[in-house]
C-alpha cells in the first residue's frame, strides 16, 4: 500500500492501517534507535514513543515526501534527546559509552560485533549516516533531510565514518592494512 493511503486510513482511526503502520516501521526505527542508543531496552522505548508520535503526528506529514525519511526524523530526534538526557546526568564514563552498549569482548566475536563495536566508537553525526545509509539505504539527500543539513555534509559524514571504520577495525586487529579480514573473522 502506498503512504498516502496508509496515512489516510491511519488518521481515519483504521486500527488495521495503524496495525501496518506499526509494521511497517517499526524494524527500521528499531534499528536506527539500537545503533545510535547501544542499549535494547533504551531502543524499544524509543522506538515506541516514536512510532506513537507519528501515528499522533500524521497530519504534519508532507504528502509530496517519503514517509520513511519523515518518520526516521522523529527516531533520530527522540534518540538524541535521550542521548541528551543522558550526557546530562553523566551516564556512560566516556563519549562512545554514553552512546553504546556495555562491552564485554568475547572469544569468539565476529565481524559484525567488531564493526559495532567500532561504530559506538563513532561521532554521533558519523554513526547516524553510516545507519541510516547502508542499513536503512537512505540516500545522502534522504539523509540530509533527516538530519536537517547540507547533503554535503552527509557525504562528508559519510566519508569520515568509513575512513574512521576502516582505522578502528585495523587498529583492534579485524582487518588488515589491505583491507583483508583477518583469520577467525
Amino acid at each position: 500500500m502506498d503512504d498516502v493511503r496508509l496515512v489516510e486510513r491511519c488518521r481515519q482511526g483504521d486500527s488495521a492501517g495503524v496495525r501496518e503502520f506499526l509494521e511497517r516501521f517499526q524494524g527500521p526505527v528499531f534499528g536506527v534507535c539500537l545503533r545510535w542508543l547501544g542499549h535494547r531496552q533504551d531502543a524499544e522505548d524509543v522506538t515506541q514513543e516514536t512510532l506513537v508520535r507519528a501515528v499522533r503526528h500524521l497530519s504534519h506529514w508532507d504528502a509530496t515526501r517519503p514517509l520513511m525519511p519523515w518518520v526516521l526524523t522523529i527516531a533520530v530526534n527522540r534518540c538524541r534527546t535521550l542521548a541528551g538526557k543522558r550526557n546530562r546526568r553523566g551516564v556512560g564514563l566516556e563519549h562512545g559509552e554514553t552512546m553504546a552498549a556495555p562491552h564485554q569482548r568475547l572469544s569468539t566475536t565476529d565481524l559484525g560485533e567488531e564493526l559495532q563495536l567500532a561504530l559506538a566508537e563513532l561521532r554521533d553525526e558519523y554513526r547516524t549516516c553510516f545507519v541510516l545509509f547502508y542499513q536503512q539505504e537512505q540516500s545522502c539527500q534522504q539523509i540530509a533531510e533527516i538530519l536537517n543539513c547540507p547533503e554535503g555534509t552527509v557525504k562528508t559524514w559519510l566519508h569520515r565514518a568509513r575512513k574512521e571504520l576502516a582505522e578502528t577495525l585495523k587498529r583492534r586487529g579485524v582487518v588488515t592494512e589491505d583491507g583483508y579480514e583477518l583469520h577467525g573473522f
